[in-house]
């Protein structure tokens, strides 16, 4: 016996209640990381753009019943290591939820911050954007005469014949040099295989122009294969996936009292007029 339309409407609308919303969706949906700032691991309470940040928010983003996972960067570098462990999670999650991956570059995607980009399936910029600097950097300065006008006599003691390298209160040793630059070769050389591995068949410039550690605009960047093209977020994203596609920003959550309202320990100011300036040291490199 046929059931009368009205009871079909009310069994169909009855199934629906219990299948999740994202699910009944047509819409595709766009989960959105936001990737700024230098790359440095977390230090005590104070936020950072490190793989422990980053975790919780990852998790959130990347799920079933979802279309994609867009990451904008603005980022102008930072640790080696924590940009491996924050590109290798990204690439897990995305296999272990099939999902792709896009990349936007925002002013800069630079160093650590093109190490990021190279996680994304394919990667985009605005024709200004600032793109590359495929190399590695070891920053700091020298004190050696300091100590001695100031009539402060230093006291190092030291077991082991090289714990005391680079020491910025005495004058460069050749060795210590030599031994600091062929770590930051070997970890360039990483840097380098994953451009490699992520771009394999895109990169169109000799490579010892693109792995010289020179940056360029987005245009440049477009020529030499290290970005798939010039456009913003949702411009692309509506391309790919029509005009009513839903980009969702995903981030940690919050808590509440002084941080909430930006306000810090006090004990905490000294460090983070510290990290000010290490931040500002960061995006000076490139002109912002």
């Amino acid at each position: 016996m046929a059931l009368p339309h009205d009871y079909l409407v009310v069994i169909l609308r009855s199934i629906l209640r219990f299948i999740p919303a994202r699910l009944r969706k047509s819409t595709p949906v766009i989960h959105v990381v936001r990737l700024d700032g230098p790359i440095v691991a977390e230090r005590g309470l104070r936020p950072t753009l490190s793989a422990k940040g980053l975790e919780p928010v990852l998790k959130k983003a990347f799920r079933k019943g979802i279309a994609g996972v867009a990451l904008a960067i603005n980022c102008p570098g930072g640790s080696p290591v924590q940009s491996a462990i924050i590109a290798r999670r990204v690439r897990e999650l995305a296999a272990a939820h099939n999902l792709p991956v896009y990349a936007f570059c925002e002013d800069v995607a630079a160093s650590g911050g093109y190490w990021l980009a190279c996680a994304a399936d394919e990667i985009y910029a605005d024709e200004n954007s600032i793109v590359g600097s495929i190399g590695v950097i070891s920053m700091g300065f020298g004190f050696p005469e300091t100590l001695k006008k100031l009539g402060i006599e230093r006291r190092v003691h030291t077991a082991g014949e090289n714990k005391s390298q680079n020491d910025p209160f005495q004058p460069e040793k050749p060795e210590d040099v030599a031994r600091l630059e062929g770590m930051l070769s070997e970890m360039h050389d990483s840097f380098k295989t994953l451009v490699r591995e992520r771009r394999a068949g895109k990169l169109k410039g000799e490579e010892k122009e693109i792995f010289s550690g020179l940056f360029w605009r987005g245009e440049k960047a477009l020529a030499l294969g290290l970005i798939d093209g010039l456009g913003h977020m949702q411009g692309v994203l509506a391309r790919k996936f029509g005009e009513k596609v839903e980009l969702k920003l995903i981030s940690a959550a919050q808590g509440w009292g002084l941080r909430r309202i930006g306000l810090a320990n006090p004990s905490e100011l000294p460090e983070a007029a510290l990290q000010a300036l290490e931040t500002r040291a960061w995006w000076s490199r490139f002109g912002l």
